[in-house]
């Protein structure tokens, strides 16, 4: 674990400067449950603002040992899972905080009225359930489809590790909400104080933080959307010879078809080793195939060799895209009338 470095706080009188010690949950006696605990679901915005409490020690899953320190509901109907440690590490919340996420996501607004109900008669709340999260929404009657579209994770602790947030980020990143809050308790004069600070997101660059993550998104969205995953078949003579084969395998199956057809004789073999559609050599000795090319598999010559002619043994190039495919398919079979080939759109 990294060492834990302790920030200062400093007290200005009219003499000095002075230090206020840094202290911990521990060492201050306070616990998770019994303080801190107690203390922030009624003033749940200090941590998490603009949400509301609607439960504590939520479990409603086989293992009963598995239970959130509290639940809410922020302004925009989103269900928020809030975990507290008075740890300096943050130990594996995260995780934790993630298993639960998934847990509640399925939760509806009519379960939710219930779920407050209890809270808020356990907490001898005299409140209409249904009518105080209404209100707090800012809605007239409930809208299951506007409800629960999304479960934030606040995680609350007097330290984070590397790891942790790490994490965190990255499962940001790829479209979650976790928001890291570290709590430095210090004391003064007897009195314990308490320093609350967003680590992640920062503050200050919030906006932009969001605006990077979603370009990511929709980066990533975005070559899923365009990547090819096109198969094809392989006909002679109007018989299929290759069914939905990848496309990295259709120089391969192509130079098998003519071999197994004894359509390879010296024109054609010089013919085949003149293209080069693909960016690649069709066909090459292995002798001819640079480290490189072996690295990313664009030949491969730890298989059996794929075309023995005139004694020596030949790889085909694997290194297909859509538009090489197609223009390949077009000059085959403008070469040889007897082969066709069909894509299939995956």
């Amino acid at each position: 674990m990294d060492p834990v470095v302790f920030m200062a706080i400093y007290q200005v009188t009219d003499n000095e400067i002075k230090s206020i010690s840094r202290t911990t949950f521990s060492q201050s006696g306070l616990k998770e449950r019994e303080d801190l605990q107690r203390l922030l679901k009624h003033q749940i915005e200090i941590i998490s603002p603009d949400t509301l409490v609607v439960a504590e020690e939520f479990g409603e899953w086989d293992e009963s040992r598995r239970r959130i320190d509290l639940l809410g509901i922020d302004k925009k109907a989103n269900i928020v899972v809030i975990e507290l440690k008075r740890t300096e590490d943050g130990g594996h919340m995260e995780l934790q905080a993630v298993r639960y996420a998934a847990m509640v996501s399925t939760l509806t607004f009519d379960r939710l009225v219930d779920i407050y109900a209890d809270y808020l008669k356990a907490n001898s709340l005299e409140l209409d359930a249904e009518a105080s999260l209404l209100d707090f929404l800012g809605w007239s009657k409930k809208d299951e489809d506007e409800f629960g579209q999304e479960v934030k994770i606040v995680l609350a602790s007097a330290e984070f590790s590397r790891e942790l947030t790490t994490t965190v980020m990255w499962l940001n990143d790829y479209g979650l909400s976790i928001r890291c809050v570290r709590m430095h308790p210090y004391i003064s004069d007897g009195k314990i104080l308490l320093d609350i600070q967003s680590v992640i997101p920062i503050p200050e660059i919030e906006d932009y933080q969001v605006k990077i993550r979603e370009k990511r998104q929709k980066e990533r969205a975005s070559r899923s959307s365009s990547r090819d995953t096109s198969r094809y078949s392989i006909y002679f003579n109007g018989e299929q010879v290759y069914a939905h084969i990848q496309k990295s395998d259709i120089g391969y199956c192509t130079v098998q078809l003519l071999d197994e057809k004894g359509l390879i004789d010296h024109g054609v073999f010089e013919f085949l080793r003149a293209d080069n559609t693909c960016a690649f050599q069709l066909i090459k000795l292995e002798s001819e195939v640079t480290e490189t090319n072996k690295k990313y598999n664009k030949y491969r010559v730890s298989r059996d060799p794929e075309l023995i002619y005139d004694g020596e043994e030949y790889y085909v190039a694997r290194n297909w895209g859509k538009e090489s495919a197609q223009a390949f398919t077009v000059k085959i079979s403008n070469r040889f009338p007897l082969v066709s080939y069909e894509m299939h759109a995956e």
